[in-house]
C-alpha cells in the first residue's frame, strides 16, 4: 500500500499511520507532500478521515481556519483583539472609576506619602529665612548700639551716679568727723581746709552738716576745698560729696595726692529745683577715687573750665 488514497476515503479504508506523513492541501496535492491526490477539503462537507495532521494552533472546530491579523506597531488592536505586551487596552476601565469601585485606595492629598506642593513648601522656606534676618538684624543692631554706648562711656571717662543713686540714703555719713574702727571716713564739709577765696556759710537752710554751715564761694577760680583721711586699706572707693546747687548743674576738679583727676566730679541738679532755689537743691553724687593705705589728700577745686556755682556740706567714702 502506497500513501496516498486507494480507493474509496472512508475510515476501514483509510491508512492508519497516515496522519503521519499526509498533509491536506490543494488538488492533487505536490511533489513534496505526503498523499499525492488527495482531495483538498471543501467548506460544509464532512471529512472521511479524522487523522490529517494540523499545526499547532491552527485547528478550530466549527468555523473555516483564518489568521487574525496583528496591529501594527504602535496602533491599536481593533474591537475583540487582545493587545500584545505593553499596549493599552482602549476598553479598559480602571476599577475605582466604576460605580461602587475600589474604595480602599486613598484619596489624593491623604496618606503617608503626601507632601505639600512645591509652591507652598518654597513660601514657608522663604518666610523662616526671613524671620531668621529680622531677628540676627535686631540682635546686630542691639549689639551696635550697646557699643556705641560703652565706647561713649569710656571716652567720657567713668560714668557718673544715676538720680537715684545722688539721694542713697544708706551711705548718708553721720555729723561725726572720727570714725569708728573699721568705719570709713565720714566728715562735714565745714571741717575741710578752704583756700582761694572758699569760705564756710549758714545763710542757705538744709544744709545737713551738723551744725547746718557748709562751704560757700567755690564759684571763684582757684577756690578750694581739701580733705585729709587716712584709710586701712588701699584701693578703689566712691567718692561721695553732698552739695546743693541753685536749680542747675555743676562740677569740680578733683585732686588726689596732688594730682588731679582727668574726669570732674558731676554736680548735677539731680533735685530738680528750679533756678535760684538754693535751699531745694541740696543732693549728693559720687566719683571714684584710687587711694593708698595711710594718710591721703582729696582736693576740690575749681578750675578753667569747671561750673563751680555749688555749695558743699559733707564728704565720705564707701566701697564701690
Amino acid at each position: 500500500m502506497t500513501a496516498g488514497k486507494n480507493g474509496a476515503d472512508t475510515p476501514e479504508n483509510d491508512d492508519p499511520f497516515a496522519y503521519l506523513y499526509r498533509q491536506e492541501g490543494g488538488e492533487g496535492g505536490t511533489a513534496g507532500s505526503a498523499g499525492e491526490g488527495a482531495p483538498t477539503r471543501q467548506p460544509g462537507v464532512p471529512r472521511t478521515s479524522y487523522n490529517n495532521v494540523r499545526a499547532v494552533g491552527e485547528r478550530q472546530y466549527g468555523a473555516p481556519q483564518q489568521q487574525a491579523p496583528q496591529p501594527g506597531y504602535g496602533q491599536q488592536p481593533g474591537y475583540g483583539q487582545q493587545p500584545g505586551y505593553g499596549q493599552q487596552n482602549a476598553h479598559y476601565a480602571a476599577p475605582e472609576t466604576l460605580p461602587g469601585g475600589d474604595r480602599t485606595r486613598p484619596a489624593p492629598g491623604q496618606g503617608h506619602g503626601d507632601r505639600q506642593p512645591p509652591r507652598r513648601r518654597n513660601g514657608l522656606l522663604i518666610a523662616a529665612v526671613a524671620v531668621v534676618a529680622v531677628v540676627c538684624v535686631g540682635i546686630g543692631v542691639a549689639m551696635v548700639t550697646n557699643n556705641k554706648d560703652d565706647t561713649n562711656k569710656d571716652a567720657k571717662g567713668t560714668p557718673g551716679p544715676t538720680a537715684a543713686e545722688s539721694v542713697k540714703e544708706s551711705e548718708t555719713p553721720s555729723p561725726s568727723a572720727k570714725p569708728t574702727p573699721g568705719e570709713l571716713p565720714k566728715l562735714d564739709a565745714g571741717s575741710m581746709r578752704l583756700d582761694g577765696g572758699a569760705s564756710s556759710g549758714k545763710d542757705v537752710p538744709g544744709a545737713r552738716s551738723a551744725s547746718g554751715s557748709y562751704i560757700a564761694g567755690m564759684n571763684t577760680p582757684g577756690a578750694s576745698a581739701t580733705w585729709t583721711l587716712n584709710l586701712e586699706k588701699a584701693g578703689q572707693y566712691k567718692l561721695w560729696v553732698g552739695y546743693g546747687v541753685p536749680g542747675k548743674d555743676a562740677n569740680l576738679t578733683i585732686g588726689v595726692n596732688g594730682k588731679a583727676e582727668s574726669r570732674p566730679i558731676s554736680l548735677k541738679n539731680f533735685a530738680g529745683a528750679s533756678e535760684g532755689a538754693w535751699d531745694k537743691g541740696w543732693t549728693r553724687s559720687w566719683s571714684l577715687v584710687q587711694l593708698n593705705k595711710g594718710t591721703n589728700n582729696i582736693r576740690l577745686s575749681c578750675e578753667s573750665g569747671n561750673q563751680c556755682d555749688v555749695n558743699i556740706d559733707q564728704v565720705w567714702l564707701a566701697v564701690p
